[in-house]
């Protein structure tokens, strides 16, 4: 897709089965739900999917179910973080030979390179596609958090590389001095973080946001108020979510994976994650806060 990457593109999470297999009947359900509550587009298998717990054949197989259920509608990045650039030039192969319109990748989440390092993964990618590359800017401890100055300049300098996700602190403040350094050598810079940030990332210029998929349907229509010129509409929906939003920042994978079980999305709640599941009172506690999020779903 030759359009430029703008608003909300989701984490696509990832479902398993009880015996913690892949369940792509679950998965290809999640995508067309995301479609039809409006994404921008589809991103993953990354960290809200779990991809550290998936093998290299899970990430292909996941790559191609998404690709395919999408049927080009939306853009689809594939996300193809590894621990050396070798395997994640391997995988972002497939993933474009798979038919994604883009990648997004984290430097070597394991050894954690210095800077020339970062410099020498992504080229490493940029050489072997054509097709966009979103730099994913993630603090520690999976993350290695990379200098404004140097992400300008793989956006300058590597001809595919053309967004960055932007999730070292202070997070919106970071997109600024991004967009500042990286001029028209970068198409755009997407904030994380669940979408807390959402409302100031869009004032300070961010092209979009990249929350996991589970509240599709309200990201996308705070994102489409604020496009219309309604911040205040949009801040509305923003601060009742708010606490769903809190709630997800403390539980992670658990909180996205009960919410699609809650919406018939997902069979299941299993997570590869460590971490525990969520416990009585913490359904209690998500219980008072969805009484006020699920008038905002739209599906």
């Amino acid at each position: 897709m030759s359009q430029p990457w703008k608003g909300i593109f989701v984490i696509v999470v990832t479902p398993f089965t009880d015996s913690y297999e892949l369940d792509e009947e679950s998965l290809r359900k999640e995508i067309r739900f995301c479609i039809e509550a409006g994404a921008h587009g589809l991103v993953g298998p990354a960290n809200a999917s779990e991809f550290a717990t998936m093998s290299d054949d899970e990430r292909k197989r996941w790559i191609e179910i998404v690709v395919q259920e999408t049927a080009g509608q939306i853009p689809v990045v594939a996300a193809t973080t590894h621990g050396h650039l070798v395997p994640a030039v391997a995988l972002s192969k497939f993933a474009q030979e798979a038919g994604a319109d883009g990648v997004m990748a984290m430097p070597p989440h394991i050894l954690h390179p210095d800077a020339a390092g970062c410099y020498e993964y992504f080229k490493a990618i940029n050489d072997a596609l054509s097709i966009p590359i979103c730099i994913q800017n993630y603090a520690g401890p999976a993350g290695t958090p990379m200098s404004n100055s140097l992400v300008a300049r793989m956006c300058q300098e590597l001809e595919q590389v053309s967004y960055i996700k932007e999730e070292t602190l202070p997070e919106p403040r970071q997109i600024s001095l991004t967009l500042q350094a990286a001029g028209d050598g970068c198409k755009g810079v997407f904030g994380g973080q669940g979408g807390i940030y959402l409302i100031d990332e869009w004032r300070r210029g961010a092209c979009g946001n990249m929350p996991a998929s589970q509240a599709t349907d309200v990201q996308v229509a705070i994102w489409d108020l604020l496009e219309k010129g309604d911040e205040a509409g949009a801040r509305k929906i923003f601060n009742q979510i708010l606490p769903l939003i809190s709630f997800e920042r403390m539980h992670g994978v658990a909180t996205y994976k009960e919410i699609l079980y809650r919406r018939g999305i997902f069979k299941t709640r299993v997570a590869r994650a460590p971490g525990k599941a969520l416990d009585d009172m913490d359904r209690v506690e998500l219980d008072a806060i969805m009484a006020d999020v699920e008038p905002l779903f739209s599906l």
